[in-house]
């Protein structure tokens, strides 16, 4: 074969290998997952009345603009993912997508998520999807996670905003009750990841990503994270006192934060082989319960009262 034919065939349009799972796994459904509930949490305990038909797309499009910024992410990050053991099989290193597929998909979504959520729903709730996805996609994706070890804490606020997202799409208007909904979620982000990057510090490592435990260290990690559960704890009780959630969710925080607090100061106690490792598994395992249970309370709170409203 000539040169000139090698030079037309590496040229010319090849088919995508990509499946349709493939696609999906772009969209980080588990993610997806955690954003989609806490946003119908704030969407639920949002006041007044929201048709149906608007609430169901207010949540899809909030979903589509997560799964659209896990595409840009995944576009972006190739090369750091090709060195993880936790994302060496993702579809772009994996080489079934290509970096130009993945960034055509994310930025497809992005564009309709939020025009759809704008002009149908409203352009404030547009404008906070549309700001979440640059947050994460650009600030956290493409500055923050690639030069300093609090990028988790800043890139926090990308995955804390959906509940504020879908208060917007509900209310036109924002008050105390997203913002509380945010600042939990905003402040179980670090020792949800830092637990994470504790037993995955290797991983980071090789991939010169300036995880916390890569820059100053595990123990330094271990007071961090011990630090912000304390404030989490605080943060997620204070709701309760303040008059904004009632008592079952406030006894239920208690509980959940005391479970929190033992863990992680087990993992500021346990500081070597296997016992630490277990510790930080464990904290990050039970972190993914307490947000998800937190959130059910609330969830379950405004089931409980529409189903004594409709038959009391």
């Amino acid at each position: 074969m000539s040169i000139v034919e090698n030079h037309a065939l590496a040229l010319a349009p090849r088919i995508s290998e990509a499946s349709v799972a493939d696609y999906i796994a772009l969209l980080k459904p588990r993610v997806m997952s955690l954003v989609i509930f806490t946003a119908l949490v704030g969407l639920m305990i949002a006041p007044g009345h929201f048709h149906p038909v608007l609430a169901f797309t207010s949540i899809l499009c909030i979903a589509v603009g997560a799964g659209a910024s896990g595409a840009l992410n995944m576009w972006y990050d190739a090369d750091i993912d090709a060195v993880m053991s936790r994302t060496v099989n993702r579809p772009i290193p994996a080489g079934r997508v290509t970096p130009q597929e993945a960034l055509a998909f994310g930025l497809t979504l992005s564009f309709f998520s939020v025009m759809t959520l704008g002009i149908l729903v409203n352009w404030l709730a547009g404008g906070l999807l549309a700001f979440t996805i640059f947050f994460y996609a650009v600030i956290y994706t493409m500055w923050l996670k690639r030069h300093t070890a609090q990028n988790i804490v800043i890139g926090g606020a990308a995955g804390a905003l959906p509940p504020v997202v879908a208060w917007a799409a509900a209310t036109g208007s924002l008050s105390a009750e997203p913002i509380l909904l945010f600042l939990i979620i905003f402040f179980w982000t670090p020792p949800h990841f830092w637990a994470l990057a504790l037993f995955r510090t290797d991983d980071y490592a090789r991939a010169n990503v300036p995880m916390l435990p890569v820059v100053a260290g595990a123990d330094a990690t271990r007071l961090q994270i011990l630090l912000y559960t304390v404030v989490l704890v605080a943060i997620a009780v204070a709701p309760w006192p303040l008059g904004y959630f009632d008592a079952v969710y406030g006894l239920s925080s208690l509980a959940l934060g005391g479970g929190m607090l033992v863990l992680a100061v087990q993992v500021y106690r346990n500081r070597e082989g296997a016992a630490a490792l277990r510790s930080a598994r464990q904290l990050f395992g039970f972190s993914i319960l307490y947000l998800f249970a937190l959130y059910a309370i609330l969830l379950l709170e405004v089931v409980v009262a529409a189903a004594a409203r409709l038959f009391w």
